[in-house]
């Protein structure tokens, strides 16, 4: 029998891509489908080759065998990323990952990934919580939500394997890269190498029959851990009842981005309190230790080392700051109001970062999301429409909400929400062994807690870890793709 996942080298086309001021030109296989049994278009690989190298060429010291393959995605949201063409990011305005990795000598391997939108009739459902607990089925054939995500990527790196000496580049050098959602999908891919939970999920498409494991994950913002997300939001924001907030209004010039600024009602201020209370308990069943081996915990007021670890971590991201100046270059992401040297809550003596009123900082990037920050009680966030499914459009994916639901809701089984969450693999899977995790101190999209364990958890486990909090920084991604392509180069050459 033809072997369907056999990849033809011979069938490309010779493009030129530019954008800003680069300029590559490529070998570029498009819509290659990674699966046998696919079941959504969307389920196709774009792989892009410079092109000096079918003619013996190098570059940065990389050569057609030898180039890492990179693997960015465009997820966002829990929503499908269609597989990334090298040109502008549609976030930033910048020239993207693909076309600078091809730049650089990488070769760029982009998966088109099914998301919680995926196969829905209309983009009106495509924020959350539509249809609630009713039949979903009029809105269209839902193939993407969890675990669909995790399984796309999955199949899309054994097909790599699978033609292993023929598709260009190192398959044992892969590198996969990702934003918030997609910064989630990246760490998912990195913990849960060859892991048997997904068998059967990869099995159903027809995934080749190879290894899922990869060289290095790179996660931007990582929304992950969802079902401990809230009571971490709680521990950092439990007080701070004002939330700020942008959201999308139809006005005569069109869909806008307006500030929303509110307050919490009495209700979820007491819910905040509840959530807050249960994260300890969390915490410190996870057994986390410093670099010098100390226990990192929690009392019951959420005091104690882990908190100090976190918070010398928002230091360490003000002194690089005020030792570089860095965000001032980040064409326009830096949060306004977030200079270093011009925050009350932050002391600063001889050019050094001596202290942080913790209290200070919290209220100073404010709260953006209202409780529960992720499984929301009437069902209406993306997390709870991933754990829906063609039957039941969202479902709660915690205890706590469910017990607290305002709607008639099911809850999702445990196995299903394990299958996203990266944390609960590390030392159970075939890790990546090298990982880079990047997390705006101003971003409040989940909280600081959230890296900081993914983060431990790996460090403890003897993976190598780069971790920062960019100062001033909110949820974003991509901002620094030279420093991520040196620390690649640095694990590859």
């Amino acid at each position: 029998m033809a072997d369907k996942l056999r990849f033809n080298p011979e069938e490309y086309e010779i493009k030129t891509f530019e954008a800003g001021n680069v300029r590559v030109t490529c070998r570029a296989f498009e819509g290659v489908e990674y699966c046998a049994k696919p079941v959504n278009g969307i389920q196709k690989l774009n792989i892009y080759t410079p092109a000096d190298y079918f003619e013996g060429g190098a570059i940065n010291g990389y050569t057609l065998g030898t180039a890492p393959i990179f693997m960015p995605n465009t997820v966002g949201g829990y929503m499908q990323g269609p597989a990334m063409v090298p040109g502008i990011d549609r976030f930033n305005g910048q020239v993207n990952s693909a076309l600078r990795a091809l730049e650089h000598g990488y070769v760029v391997a982009c998966a088109g990934i099914r998301g919680r939108n995926t196969g829905m009739k209309s983009d009106e459902f495509f924020v959350g919580g539509n249809a609630g607990a009713e039949d979903a089925s009029e809105l269209g054939e839902l193939v993407g939500r969890a675990p669909a995500l995790a399984v796309d990527m999955k199949a899309a790196i054994r097909y790599l394997r699978h033609n292993a000496g023929v598709i260009p580049g190192d398959a044992e050098r892969i590198v996969t890269n990702g934003t918030s959602a997609g910064g989630a999908l990246s760490a998912i891919t990195g913990a849960t190498g060859n892991h048997p939970d997904y068998r059967p999920y990869l099995e159903a498409i027809g995934a080749a029959e190879e290894r899922d494991d990869i060289f290095a994950a790179s996660c931007y913002c990582p929304i992950h851990n969802l079902e401990n997300a809230d009571a971490a939001y709680e521990w950092l924001f439990c007080g701070e009842d004002e939330y700020h907030r942008m959201k999308f209004v139809q006005t005569d010039r069109g869909v806008q981005r307006v500030a929303d600024v509110g307050r919490m009602s009495d209700k979820q201020v007491a819910l905040s309190k509840e959530l807050k209370a249960l994260f300890p308990a969390y915490l410190n069943g996870l057994n986390l230790k410093d670099e010098q081996g100390n226990p990192l915990t929690l009392d019951d007021a959420g005091e104690g080392s882990f908190k100090e670890c976190v918070r010398e971590a928002v230091i360490a991201s003000a002194q690089r700051e005020l030792d570089t100046l860095w965000a001032e270059k980040l064409r326009g992401l830096f949060v306004e109001g977030a200079n270093v040297d011009r925050q009350a809550y932050l002391t600063i003596g001889d050019g050094r970062v001596v202290g942080l009123d913790w209290d200070g900082f919290v209220h100073a990037i404010t709260r953006m999301k209202s409780t529960p920050a992720f499984d929301d009680l009437k069902l209406l966030s993306p997390e709870c429409e991933e754990f829906g499914d063609g039957a039941v459009f969202a479902r709660h994916f915690t205890e706590f909400a469910q017990r607290h639901t305002e709607v008639p809701a099911e809850l999702a089984d445990d196995q299903l929400v394990k299958l996203l969450n990266p944390v609960r693999y590390i030392g159970k899977a075939d890790a990546a062994p090298h990982w880079r995790i990047r997390h705006g101190a101003y971003d409040r999209d989940t909280a600081l807690a959230i890296p900081v364990i993914l983060a431990t958890m790996l460090k403890n486990h003897g993976i190598d870890v780069d971790f920062r909090l960019p100062w001033g920084l909110p949820h974003s991604g991509d901002y620094d793709l030279d420093e991520l392509f040196a620390w690649i180069d640095g694990l590859c050459r």
